[in-house]
């Protein structure tokens, strides 16, 4: 069963494009006028936010550049290198970088207020091992991102544009996935959540199609125990709703 309207918008947003050029130059452009699959909206940010973004974002937020990012000159030492897409309030991100506190995490979000949140988590948890980039997840993984430099990527619970006619704007679409594919390195992991059994279903038929991605499992996979549940999936599975894990190996 899909969730409801009221549950589907309280889950954490993926922002990303659905298609990508690749900044080397050796992957054909893939959609010159790309569809984006977030909205801009003008969230409110709250006090503690505004203060989080302008006291601790110049460390923790990097800017947007054309040029690879040098993760062992950001997080001071090489660590395996983690990628979040979309961490909405941050709050499972900032859950996971505690329990792996021997990765690195990038997390990915366009909209000021989920920024600020993350900072606040990191500021009161003391985490050294986040940075975030408030840019679009395309134009920061064709450029920031070179190939095999990702060990894994997470995306949970991204837009589902349940509507039918608003499907094209999904960001799991191949395009996308054959570009953040070849970021990850070989034995490299790629898992998505989505609480949605069409966008599951998208998801899986996508991922299975990708050459150079294996599945870990017969078809959705049990959640990790690394991912935790959070509070409106706990909710949503109360009500009967489903959700459903896809973990992929990069070949």
């Amino acid at each position: 069963m899909q969730p409801d309207a009221e549950h589907a918008q309280e889950h954490e947003h993926a922002p990303a494009d659905t298609g990508a050029s690749d900044a080397q130059g050796d992957v054909p452009e893939l959609h010159r006028r790309r569809i984006r699959s977030f909205v801009t909206r003008a969230g409110r940010v709250s006090t503690g936010q505004r203060r989080a973004l302008d006291e601790l974002g110049p460390r923790f937020v990097l800017p947007f550049d054309t040029h690879a990012l040098d993760w062992d000159a950001v997080f001071g030492r090489p660590a395996p290198r983690i990628l979040e897409i979309g961490f909405g309030m941050g709050a499972t991100t900032a859950e996971i970088a505690a329990h792996r506190a021997n990765d690195d995490f990038l997390g990915l979000e366009v909209h000021e207020p989920g920024v600020g949140a993350l900072l606040k988590l990191i500021e009161e948890q003391q985490l050294s091992n986040i940075r975030i980039i408030q840019h679009d997840a395309v134009e920061v993984i064709e450029h920031m991102l070179p190939k095999g430099s990702l060990d894994g990527v997470h995306i949970y619970f991204p837009d589902p544009w349940h509507k039918a006619r608003h499907h094209k704007r999904r960001l799991i679409q191949p395009p996308f996935v054959a570009t953040l594919a070849s970021r990850i390195k070989s034995g490299g992991y790629l898992h998505l959540a989505t609480d949605w059994q069409n966008y599951a279903e998208q998801m899986l038929e996508v991922l299975s199609a990708d050459p150079t991605l294996a599945n870990t499992a017969a078809d959705y996979a049990p959640r990790p125990d690394y991912r935790p549940v959070t509070k409106f999936e706990r909710r949503g599975l109360r009500l009967g709703h489903g959700v459903w894990d896809l973990l992929f190996k990069k070949i």
